[in-house]
This record gives C-alpha cells, sequence and structure tokens, in this order.
C-alpha cells in the first residue's frame, strides 16, 4: 500500500511517517494543499491521509478536487475537528473515513488496511497462494506450518505479488507501490528485495523473473 501524508504540522508530520513505515506502508509526506493535489495526479496512491486546516489550498478543497478528478485513492481525514458536525461536514465533501486527533495510531492503520481492501479490487485480508498464508492485518506469513519473519519492505513486496495472484509486476511498479516518492528509479533496490524475499521463502521457489518484464508467484 502507498499513502500520502498531507500533514502541515511537521512533528504530526514525522511520526505519521515513521510509524506507517514500520506497518510495511510507502508513505510519502507533504506538509500544504497545493503540493498534495500536484503529487496525486503524478503517483498512483492507495490512500490519503488528509488534515483539514492545510496552508494554500485548505484540506477541504483538496478533498473535494480528489473526488472530482476520480482518482482511485480513498481519502481519510486526521483532524482536530472533531465535532459530530465537523465529521458529518468531512464525510459530505467524499471523504471516505474521518479520525480526530488525538487518535490511537493502531486505529489509523486498522482504518487504512480496511479503506484498502474496499477499494475498486477487493482486497482480502488473508492471502494465500500455494502452501503461503499471508495475514495482512497480523502482517503474519507462514510457509508449509511454519512462520517467516520479513522485514516490512519484503511484506511489502510479498503482498503486492500475492494480490496479482501470478500476475507479473514490473520493478517499476513495485517500486511505485511499496517505496516513496523519494526512491532512485534506477535503483537495484527491488531486485534485492525479491532476492531476500526468495531465499526466507525457501524451496521449492515460489519468486519468479519473467525476462525483461518483471516478477511474479508460480507454484512450479
Amino acid at each position: 500500500m502507498r499513502v500520502l501524508v498531507v500533514e502541515d504540522e511537521q512533528y504530526m508530520a514525522r511520526v505519521l511517517e515513521l510509524g506507517l513505515r514500520r506497518e510495511a506502508i510507502a508513505v510519502d509526506v507533504v506538509h500544504d494543499g497545493t503540493t498534495a493535489l500536484e503529487r496525486v495526479t503524478v503517483y498512483d496512491y492507495d490512500a490519503v491521509v488528509l488534515d483539514r486546516d492545510l496552508p494554500g489550498v485548505h484540506g477541504d478543497e483538496v478533498c473535494r478536487r480528489i473526488v472530482e478528478m476520480g482518482m482511485g485513492c480513498r481519502v481519510l481525514m486526521l483532524t482536530a475537528a472533531g465535532r459530530l458536525g465537523d465529521k458529518v461536514e468531512g464525510l459530505g465533501l467524499g471523504a471516505d473515513d474521518y479520525l480526530a486527533k488525538p487518535f490511537d495510531f493502531p486505529e489509523l492503520v486498522a482504518r487504512l488496511r480496511a479503506l484498502y481492501r474496499r477499494s475498486p479490487m477487493a482486497h482480502s485480508p488473508v492471502l494465500t497462494f500455494a502452501d503461503l498464508t499471508f495475514d495482512t492485518h497480523r502482517r503474519r506469513v507462514v510457509r508449509g506450518g511454519a512462520e517467516i519473519r520479513l522485514t516490512p519492505k519484503e511484506r511489502a513486496v510479498l503482498e503486492l505479488l500475492m494480490r496479482a495472484d501470478g500476475g507479473v509486476l514490473s520493478a517499476e511498479y513495485l517500486l511505485d507501490k511499496a517505496w516513496d516518492a523519494h526512491a532512485d528509479p534506477l535503483t537495484n533496490a527491488v531486485r534485492l528485495v525479491v532476492h531476500t524475499l526468495r531465499k526466507k521463502l525457501g524451496e521449492p521457489q515460489l519468486v519468479h523473473t519473467a525476462i525483461s518484464a518483471g516478477y511474479y508467484l508460480g507454484a512450479k
């Protein structure tokens, strides 16, 4: 999952960035509404965590424009305006969810994952392929009854591959979905993560390379 955090308070933005990355979520952070609108037209985000009281373009207008543009990303408003009327107004603008500050971080993550599952392509919380199972809610990967410890980036790549259900995903696509905007497009990070993921998943090999095309899961 790739998320754009739009938060003008620097400390809060940093807390969100670090916390979400620990949950194997790729995060980009911007601090004003104008930049947020620029980013959503360039990158394919799954969700936007949006403050309302933003400099530049107000958060309400950012939400309205995302909805009008028919973007595939979901909008979760995260704001100090927590009265019932504020929530009704925010949801009326087209936000998919609304969470008032202060908040519990696990709840934020749970809400984002719920939005991800409700995207146009349904996302089951438990993924299976051959003898491999990935509980994305508990972040638990099991193969042949044995739990496999993965890094957040390895989990992110594995989740994308499992959701593709055997389809080939290019390195560029994986980089776009599992890394942030600071990732070097010429980096070999995807290849290295796939290499370590193969080793950890063991034999028989599940992650395969489609020459000049990308990577896919296959039980052979």
